[in-house]
Parts: structure tokens; sequence; C-alpha cells
């Protein structure tokens, strides 16, 4: 049984084109027709106005010669907007697939990808105007030449023949001493580039405990095995570039002396020679030039290759039938789950269920699986087995853009984003701001606001880097419950606030909870419980209790006589 085909974005992206290409194409043949004027003009001026001794002609022609190269350069330039074009189209027609796969990829805990995957997607647009993909286009019509070398004398023909079989073993051999080299020297760039941006975003660590010397020398590393091998593939690049060169001189310079041949012995005219030798130049331009632009070819098919991978991997998603707004009903049905591309077991067998309006507090010791738990329960990591529903739907295959009005989400490292605190509230959509107000007043945020000189609109810097720990977390929590979601995960809600702050969460949930929201909390602070109704306590990964929050309580300080408790109590 064959496979199923597995659709490739990128590839039909590139095929839609081709009118781009085609029209490329035909300015090309009169390009490669036109810079044969050189040629014709020289064998006139020989053949025609040296015998004729006339004035005139040689005036006419010069003219026209001038107008032809006028001509050609405005055409090599449409040709170049052409293909400019074509990578501006591939650009618009690429750019949600790769946005949505770089999204997913972060989603999987991938290091890298995002910007990897841009960095592909401009070196492949960049390619399309590139001299490099105009000589290949180009190469085809090389042959025009080679049909004129043999109207002039067959011999001619054969001998660009065999220098055109010349370039094409010397690119042959380019290419198979380069790639190599090059794609380690690519992977290296990467690493060292993931390995910088890791430093920068750790700046204030490395600082204040005089690290930069000792990460300086690891990443000084990485980039000294990185321009190892690059200088490597340049090495191999330019001698063969180099080679290609000689050949190519060295063909016009021979077909030059076969012409003169020729000559001698009345096969050709006088004029000819110099002509056989200005176009055994012209036929293997386009290869000299292909081969002298090898490592941007490579570049660019390297690119394709990494970049139709991972669109591959993570397809647009198709949006499904519409279903209705969820009540908050949850289900957690026997699930096993790990870390997205991690075959390790984090979370074994967790069932459990939540109606409507309800709300419960998941405890536990560190690295019992809470924030695993809390990610699978808003659908951004999927289960090994077992199914997280909300409603009865699969909460990991909803999509997103329209489950996302209904959910709200804190994560335990908060993350916010360059804008205004409304935007942010807001969720970066139009701001509603009697609902950004009554979100911020949820979670004790609008007295802080009320002291700013532009409220609302203060704008909060790169990851809400104006703000103290307290008040990021404050206006992530108001982003959580904007406009009173129907699903409510908090994860350590509390880390970073002070009584005020705890004071203001309990109110929170409180409101949440009389709109009818489903919340869950996620938290070693046992304060908030008195706001909670259900209890579920976690360990290694496995739930050891669940039901209300009184009962689990008891159970966990009055265990059965004789019998020692097997598991540490939730951490207050």
């Amino acid at each position: 049984m064959k496979g199923v085909k597995v659709r490739s974005p990128l590839r039909e992206a590139i095929a839609s084109l081709f009118p781009f290409v085609k029209h490329t194409f035909y300015f090309s043949i009169v390009v490669n027709i036109l810079v044969l004027a050189p040629s014709a003009y020289m064998m006139e001026v020989y053949d025609r106005v040296v015998n004729s001794r006339s004035y005139i002609t040689l005036v006419m022609l010069t003219v026209l010669v001038v107008g032809i190269y006028l001509l050609l350069e405005g055409l090599e330039l449409v040709r170049r907007q052409v293909m400019h074009e074509a990578g501006i189209a591939l650009d618009k027609g690429l750019r949600g697939n790769v946005f949505s796969a770089i999204f997913t990829a972060r989603l999987q805990n991938i290091p890298g990808a995002g910007a990897q995957a841009l960095r592909d997607l401009k070196i492949i647009r960049e390619f399309f105007p590139s001299a490099a993909l105009l000589a290949i286009i180009d190469t085809p019509l090389a042959l025009l030449v080679l049909i004129l070398l043999f109207m002039m004398a067959p011999s001619l023909g054969w001998f660009a023949v065999a220098g055109a079989l010349m370039q094409f073993g010397i690119g042959f051999f380019n290419e198979r001493r380069i790639r190599e080299p090059l794609m380690v020297a690519n992977r290296s760039a990467l690493g060292a580039q993931n390995y910088a941006d890791g430093v920068i975003r750790n700046a204030q660590v490395i600082e204040s405990m005089g690290m930069l010397a000792h990460i300086h020398k690891r990443w000084g590393g990485l980039q000294q095995e990185f321009l190892m091998q690059q200088a490597e593939a340049s090495d191999h690049a330019g001698t063969n570039a180099a080679l290609s060169k000689l050949v190519q001189s060295l063909l016009s310079s021979l077909l030059l002396g076969m012409g003169c041949w020729l000559t001698l012995k009345g096969e050709i005219y006088g004029s000819g020679m110099i002509v056989a030798s200005i176009l055994g130049g012209r036929l293997l331009a386009p290869l000299v030039q292909i081969i002298g632009s090898w490592r941007q070819v490579e570049g660019a098919l390297e690119s394709f290759n990494r970049l139709e991978a991972m669109l591959r991997e993570f397809p647009l998603q198709v949006k499904g039938m519409e279903l209705p707004a969820p009540t908050g009903l949850l289900s957690v049905e026997g699930v096993i789950a790990g870390a997205p591309r991690s075959p390790v077991q984090i979370l074994r067998g967790i069932s459990f269920r939540l109606a409507p309006g309800g709300s419960l507090a998941i405890v536990g010791p560190s690295a019992s699986g809470k924030t695993t738990l809390a990610r699978l329960l808003v659908g951004i990591w999927p289960a090994m087995q077992g199914k997280v529903r909300l409603d009865g739907n699969d909460i990991y295959q909803w999509d997103k853009e329209e489950l996302g009005h209904h959910i709200g989400y804190l994560p335990q490292n908060v993350e916010l984003f360059e804008g205004t605190i409304a935007e942010n509230v807001a969720r970066f959509g139009e701001p509603d701001q009697e609902k950004v107000s009554e979100a911020c007043r949820m979670v004790g945020l609008d007295s802080l606001i009320e002291q700013l000189p532009k409220g609302y609109a203060t704008q909060i810097g790169d990851d809400g880097s104006f703000l103290s720990g307290g008040e990021r977390q404050r206006v992530a929590l108001a982003r959580a419950v904007y406009d009173m979601p129907k699903f409510v995960v908090l994860d350590e809600p509390n880390a970073s606030l002070d009584e005020a702050g705890d004071a203001a969460l309990l109110n929170a949930i409180m409101t949440l909870r009389s709109n009818g929201s489903t919340v869950i909390v996620i938290t070693h602070r046992l304060n908030i419980l008195g706001a909670i109704e259900h209890m579920l306590v976690l360990v290694d990964g496995q739930v050891q209790r669940f039901g209300t929050c009184k009962e689990v309580m008891e159970a966990l300080q009055s265990p059965p006589a004789g019998q020692q408790p097997s598991n540490p109590k939730p951490q207050g």
C-alpha cells in the first residue's frame, strides 16, 4: 500500500510562479539574441566598412549597435524586475504557512526554528532576481551561440562543445566539494546564533555573576568552527571559479587560433576568427556565472530543503467546522503526556472531571507535572494517550482562533508583548475600554493605572520590561480574565503578588465563578483554597487525591492508622 503523499506548500508556491519565469524566459531569448550584436557589428565593420571605406555605413552601424546596447540593458532591468516580483509573490503566498509553522514549532520547544525559517524564506525570495538564477535561465539559450559556431565551421562548434563539457565537469565537482562543508558551516552558524540569542536574553544574570568572559569564550569557539567550515567551502568555491574563468579564457583564445587556421585555409572570412572567439566566450558565460555564484545556489537549495521539511512537518491548520461556544465542562480522560518530541512521560493516567462553573486547585511538589497538565488543559501540548475535552470536544484539535475568546490562560512564566496596557489586556484585538477596565478592576490593577500619565495607553516595553514583576503578573492576569472567558487556567498566579495582590486574585476568582466560568488554579500557596471548591494533588505525574478541598485536606492530614503517607503533602 502506497503512503499518502504529503502536500508541499513550498513546491506549490514555486510552481505558481511559472508565469513569471515564462515571461523572463521570453525576455532572455531576446537578450541572448541582442547580445550577439557586438559580433555582428564587428563582422560588418571588417567585411563591409573596411572594404567599402564608407563613413556613412560606419556611423549607421555604430548608431544601431548603441541602440541595441541600450535596449539590451533595458531588457536586463525588466527581467530582473519580473523575477523580483516573483520573489515578492512567493513571500506573499508562503508567509502565512511559514508563520504558522514557526508558531507551532515554538509550541513544541524546537529552538531557533522561527529565526531560521524566516532566514530561509528570505534567501529563497532573494535568489529569484539573482544573477545566478538568470544565468541558469540563460544556459539553454546558449545553444543559439553553439548553432552559430557550427554554421561558421563544424570544427569550431565541436571545439566549443568540448569547452562546455569541461565547464560542466568543473561545476559538477564544485558542487560535490563544497556541499558538505557549506552545510556544516550553516549548522554551526545557526548554533552560534542561537547561543548568542540565549546570552542576550540572560544578560542580567551573566553581568551580575561575572560570567561574560567564559560565555564569550564558548561563543567564540562556536563562531570559530563556523568560520573554519565556511573558509573551506570558500576555498573550494574560489578555486573552481578560477578554473572556470581559465577555461573560458582558454576557449576564447583557442577559438581565435582555430579561426585563424581556418581563415588561412580559406574556410571562413577574416573577421570570422574574431567572431568565433567572442562567441566562444559568450557560450560559456552562463556556466561561469553559475559556478562563480555556486555558494548562493547551494545556500538557496539548502534553504529550500530545510523550509520544505518544516512546512511539511508543521502544515497550516485547516479551519474545521465551527463549534458552539463552550460552557466550561471539562473532562480529562486517562491522559499520558510529556513534552512534545520527547519520549519521557511526565503525566501518567490523569483523569478527572469538572462541571461548568466548577473550580479546582492543583497542588503538589515541584516537578510533579503541574505545568505540563496546565498546557494540556488549554490545548497547547498534545497528549500521547487519552484526551482533554472541553464540552466533549478535543481541546487540542479545537481551532484556537475560534476557541481563544472563551479561554483565559496565565502561564507560569509571564509573557507580555510590546504595546500598551490596554492592548495587552485586550489580547491585541480591538480594545473594548469597558471590558479592559473591568478586567483591571478585577485584579486590582486599576489603582496603578490611575497613577500613570497615559493610563491604559501606557507603553509597557518589550516583554513588559517597564513593569515590576508583580505588575507584569497582574497585567497578564487581567488579560486572562478579559471578557469573562468560560474556561480559565492560572499557573502560579500569585507567585509574584504581595498581600494586596493575593486579595485581588481571590476577588478575581470569585467574580469568575459567580459568572459561571470554570476556573483551575495551580499553586503552592494554599491560602487561595478559600475561593476554590475542588482540589487535586499531583505527585510524580499521577493523581494522589481528588475531591473537595475539605475532603482532600482531611485525607492528607489523617492517613489510615498504621500507614505512613507514601507521598509528601502539597507545599504551602
